[in-house]
């Protein structure tokens, strides 16, 4: 279109008429002006002086290479136009000219050889047109699209890359070939089913996706993708339909997020919160098993008892049997006890009544209520007892804690001896209970005290492995510390060390 412009007003460069010459002068959006032989200007019009900056008066006589960049004219470029149109009759291009205060601009130049009507050359005929505006939205445009280029094909976390209408790859950026494993060269022009299992190929789910895509303009879906290597990971998928102005489809945006890690994430928590759950199930169970038993046990213990303070004979054998039932229900009331103090431990309902104490009394007074136990596991309990030890602790709590070491140890150091000792250590107070058993397996030892352990694994120990956890429970609630550790001579060490 501006070739033709610019041809139809070269006609009007020599008007032989006033009007003609009135219109010429009126074109302000074109400078056209004549030049002689030499190159120098002969004719000038509005449009020139707005264009270039120079009055009529300023310009005609000087040469035009007055409207090039220094490195130009040293160049030769003005003689080449010339030249060129002279030979070819015209030359077209585009480049910088500069106006009269120095400023550059980008221009579209024809330079047309005007001859008589015997064929010579009388001079030249030029029209330029700025388009410094133009130049400066494509440059914005080109500058756009690279930096887009560049920002697409930089990233890394995501796979982003195009799809043609016929779902072959058509692009491919560092994000793509960083979690698929494909190289650009070796996957654009494939089809999209590469990227997905089988089973999901099978079933056509590639084309489902492109086919909602277009009818609807995007789509996102979740699932399970395939690598280079075969190896499978969870995706996020957006797929959107490109189309040009004419609302004709061009192809698919496809941009992919590996979600692998958060997807094992999210089961990983799903599975803790189903363990939490069978975990709190577990312990409402103890705690209402618990309570439902303690009730009629409470009540059989008392017939027991009853039955053992009745006056008179006993028939044979009635006596044995009634002190073996006293026994079971007693050790049957313990295991119970047990499982209410996990009971209370797994919902923080234990509770603590402290009391001014003394340490060396409680634990004397616990070792002689032991004495029938310590002779049926044929155990000797040795205390040493110290110089005494007062602190502020939960009484029945701290003997329930020597209780549940003594009886472990008479369970497992059954036939050997036990020790037992109270001191101070600073602001401390330390009960330290050894036995000559067999010690503890060493990897047995760091999980000593949790839930449901056993020193040992010999079945017929029996017991919940619920003594230790307890103890353990019991000692922290105070501030206090309990370890284990094996003893070189044999058998093993527990001490507890609780602030006073």
């Amino acid at each position: 279109m501006f070739e033709q412009n610019s041809q139809a007003v070269l006609e009007l460069v020599e008007p032989q008429d006033d009007q003609a010459r009135t219109l010429l002068d009126s074109i302000q959006d074109y400078a056209i002006f004549m030049l002689d032989l030499t190159g120098r200007v002969r004719s000038w019009n509005r449009g020139a002086e707005r264009v270039n900056g120079y009055s009529r008066e300023e310009i005609l006589g000087k040469h035009f290479s007055i409207f090039y960049p220094p490195g130009d004219i040293i160049d030769g470029r003005c003689e080449r136009e010339l030249q060129t149109a002279e030979t070819e009759g015209r030359f077209e291009e585009e480049g910088w000219r500069v106006r009269k205060n120095g400023e550059r601009y980008w221009a579209n130049v024809v330079l047309t050889a005007m001859r008589d009507a015997a064929g010579q050359i009388v001079g030249f005929a030029k029209v330029t047109r700025d388009l410094t505006e133009r130049r400066k939205t494509e440059d914005r445009l080109r500058h756009s699209e690279e930096r887009f280029r560049l920002l697409v094909t930089s990233v890394k976390d995501y796979a982003i890359f195009m799809v043609g209408p016929d779902g072959r790859v058509q692009s491919w950026n560092a994000g793509a070939q960083r979690m698929k494993g494909y190289e650009a060269g070796e996957i654009i022009g494939e089809p999209i089913t590469r990227f997905y299992p089988e089973e999901a190929v099978a079933h056509g789910k590639p084309w489902a996706l492109l086919r909602e895509a277009a009818e609807v303009g995007r789509v996102e879906d979740e699932g399970w993708r395939v690598r280079k290597d075969g190896t499978r990971f969870w995706a996020d998928v957006i797929i959107t339909a490109v189309r040009d102005e004419r609302g004709q489809l061009r192809g698919y945006a496809k941009v992919t997020r590996d979600l692998t890690e958060r997807q094992r994430a999210e089961a990983e928590r799903l599975r803790l919160a189903q363990a939490e759950e069978a975990v709190r199930l577990r312990d409402e169970f103890l705690a209402i098993a618990s309570h439902e038993l303690k009730t009629p046990l409470t009540a059989l213990q008392l017939q027991l008892q009853s039955l053992k303070l009745r006056g008179g004979p006993l028939e044979p054998g009635v006596t044995s049997k009634l002190d073996r039932a006293v026994h079971s229900t007693e050790r049957l009331a313990g295991l119970i006890e047990t499982l209410l103090d996990v009971s209370r431990l797994s919902t923080g309902q234990l509770t603590l009544k402290p009391e001014r104490m003394e340490l060396c009394a409680a634990v004397r007074d616990v070792t002689d209520r032991m004495r029938e136990a310590a002779a049926h596991a044929d155990c000797q309990v040795f205390f040493q007892e110290g110089m005494p030890v007062e602190g502020t602790w939960d009484r029945l709590r701290i003997e329930q804690v020597v209780i549940n070491l003594l009886s472990n140890a008479f369970k497992y150091a059954a036939g050997s001896p036990v020790e037992l000792s109270v001191s101070r250590e600073g602001s401390d107070a330390l009960l330290v209970i050894r036995d000559k058993g067999p010690g503890i397996p060493e990897h047995a030892l760091s999980r000593l005290f949790n839930r449901f352990e056993r020193a040992a694994s010999i079945n017929h120990y029996g017991g919940l492995g619920l003594g230790l956890y307890v103890t353990r429970e019991i000692v922290q609630a105070h501030g206090g510390h309990i370890s284990v550790e094996n003893l070189a001579e044999g058998g093993a060490r527990f001490t507890v060390r609780l602030p006073t």
